[in-house]
Parts: C-alpha cells; structure tokens; sequence
C-alpha cells in the first residue's frame, strides 16, 4: 500500500509541473541592463527631489489659516486609517509621532508620501533611516487626493496652525 501510495504521489507531482516548452514567457531578456524606460524614470534616484518627494503633487496651497472642515475630516481618516501606528506627539509608536510634521517637511512632500509611501520609502534616504528605526514599513493606505489633503490639514492643526 505504501509503494502505490508513493508512486500516486510522485506521479502527480511529475505531471503537476506541466510542459514547460508551451509557455509564452520570454526569460531570454537581460534583467541586469537598465532599459530605455528606466533610464528615463524620473523616480531614478537622482531625479529624487528631497523637497518633494515623488508623484504627483507638485503644488499644494495651503493658505494663511487652517480649514476647521478639512482638519475635521482630516481627524476622521487620522482615528481611523493612522492613529494606531502614529501618535500625534512626537513619541513613537509603530511609526514616528506627528508633532512637527508640517515644519519638517514641504506639504508636497507630506501629500506625495500620503498617497505614494513605497517609492518614496525605496528613494528618500531619511524615510530608509527612519524605517531602519521602525523597522515596519509605512503601508499604502489608498487614500483620495482629498483625504491626504485633509489628513495634512489636520497635521497642521495638530502642530498650532489657526
């Protein structure tokens, strides 16, 4: 019984591995030579703008005061979405605490690192020490252009903005 049990098993694990020769998948490609495409990524790490960050928010207006209902909903997506890796002081829990976040960085870098954190995690040398300290990547929440606008609104409640 256990012969024929054995060769069942090895039978199947045989012709579970198919007939390679019908794939259609090129692995001919040199993977170790960049390609046109990346050569002109402006990802690339020295395209990386510091100030910035990377995506898509180039500009962000802030205005002179804080907008009351953007914070607002801004606090909504922050209890939900953020507060059980980031304190809003400047103590660390998962993440970094948000005290100070709106002076340390450009709000174009806080709203690209909001709705874009893995490039930016892979190309920023602070957020590469910083995850050396956490040791947790931040993860892609998926968040709106909207809600990251808001959640900045409220970090910058939550640093005295009036």
């Amino acid at each position: 019984m256990y012969k024929l049990t054995f060769f069942v098993v090895a039978f199947v694990m045989l012709t579970s591995c198919g007939d390679k020769t019908k794939t259609n998948d090129d692995f001919s490609k040199d993977t170790a030579a960049p390609s046109e495409e990346s050569a002109t990524n402006p990802t690339d790490a020295v395209a990386y703008d510091p100030n910035r960050g990377i995506g898509k928010h180039t500009s962000v207006d802030l205005g002179d005061k804080l907008d009351e209902a953007m914070a607002a909903e801004g606090e909504k997506i922050q209890s939900v979405k953020c507060s059980s890796c980031h304190k809003l002081t400047d103590e660390k829990l998962v993440g970094p605490g948000w005290k100070g976040v709106t002076q340390r960085q450009k709000p174009e870098w806080i709203m690209n690192f909001i709705t874009n954190p893995d490039p930016m995690i892979d190309k920023d040398p602070k957020l590469q020490a910083q995850l050396e300290l956490c040791l947790v990547r931040m993860p892609n929440q998926s968040l709106t252009d909207t809600d990251a606008r808001n959640l900045l609104e409220y970090m910058r409640k939550n640093d005295g903005v009036k």
